[in-house]
């Protein structure tokens, strides 16, 4: 049917336990492969899995690597802890990307949560609550400095004044935001106001299927169409068997997510010494063994 969402298939590589060089191969063979759109990174510190003495490249820095050596994926974080940078910064910060792609940043965020990042490096991890709340004003400040020359913002969290983002965004009005998070009462109502794709945290279908409804409640409260925000989720890859990730994704096509994200960088792959996450062949494997086949299911429904 031609009133149907498309679907939008992309890669992410957590950059943990692994090297630069090999996720630069992966979305580099990405960006040729045509039926993968974007690909992603993840905002973290030190590795969520495995040996946390492991390597953990900072996201937004190597995201300006690939930016600079892709020519066509749409990239991003999947997603920036709001609470490891000022939003007057990271709107610096994501300009500047999306100049060196040519337009191709889609904008990740969210509110932050890891305890052990926060604790160690000194850096507030302030209640759930005050937390979301603080990401809703991060939103407004940032879509603001992407669209107003000057800004002058007095909020309960951030404050600005005669600040300047130049040179704007390439993507006008601004990059696409995309917030990730399941918080039913606060998250998702932000989710509701400023998200052009909603990144679902993670869980089993139903939770989905749940949250999806829930989200669908809040954009009539807030005068949206649900409609104008995609639904996101990301899959583990374990490349013995993509039959299983075949199977879950196409489980979340059926809930309503249009917008799935292929992670190459699996905790189950990656704690398992000496192996590598990313085999020789495994973006051309993905599309035709996961990809293909969910596509023409989907085109013949």
């Amino acid at each position: 049917m031609s009133d149907r969402p498309r679907l939008s298939f992309g890669i992410k590589t957590s950059p943990q336990h692994t090297t630069y060089e090999a996720m630069r191969r992966v979305w580099q063979e990405a960006d040729q492969e045509p039926v993968f759109e974007h690909a992603w990174l993840f905002d973290h510190f030190s590795p969520l899995s495995g040996d946390l003495n492991g390597p953990c490249l900072e996201g937004w820095t190597l995201l300006t690597a690939f930016a600079a050596q892709t020519a066509r994926l749409r990239v991003g974080l999947m997603v920036t802890g709001n609470t490891y940078r000022h939003p007057a910064v990271l709107a610096n910060m994501g300009a500047t990307v999306d100049i060196i792609s040519n337009g191709r940043m889609d904008f990740g965020i969210g509110a932050g949560w890891n305890e052990y990042e926060h604790t160690s490096y000194g850096i507030p991890l302030y209640p759930a609550g005050e937390r979301i709340r603080r990401l809703g004003e991060a939103c407004e400040v940032i879509r603001r400095l992407w669209t107003e020359p000057v800004v002058d913002f007095d909020g309960r969290y951030y404050q600005l004044k005669e600040a300047r983002c130049e040179p704007k965004p390439v993507q006008k009005p601004y990059p696409p935001f995309v917030i990730g998070g399941s918080g039913e009462k606060l998250t998702l109502r932000v989710v509701a106001q400023y998200a052009d794709i909603w990144n679902f945290a993670g869980g089993p279908v139903d939770d989905f299927t749940r949250l999806n409804g829930i989200l669908d409640d809040h954009c009539a409260a807030v005068g949206r169409d649900p409609a104008a925000i995609q639904r996101s989720a990301q899959f583990p890859v374990d490349p013995a068997h993509l039959d299983e990730t075949r199977d879950l994704v196409r489980s979340f096509i059926t809930a309503g997510a249009t917008h799935l994200i292929l992670n190459l960088g699996s905790p189950r792959v990656q704690v398992v010494a000496g192996r590598e996450p990313y085999p020789a062949g495994i973006i051309r494997r993905l599309a035709d063994e996961v990809v293909a086949p969910l596509q023409a299911e989907y085109a013949a429904e």
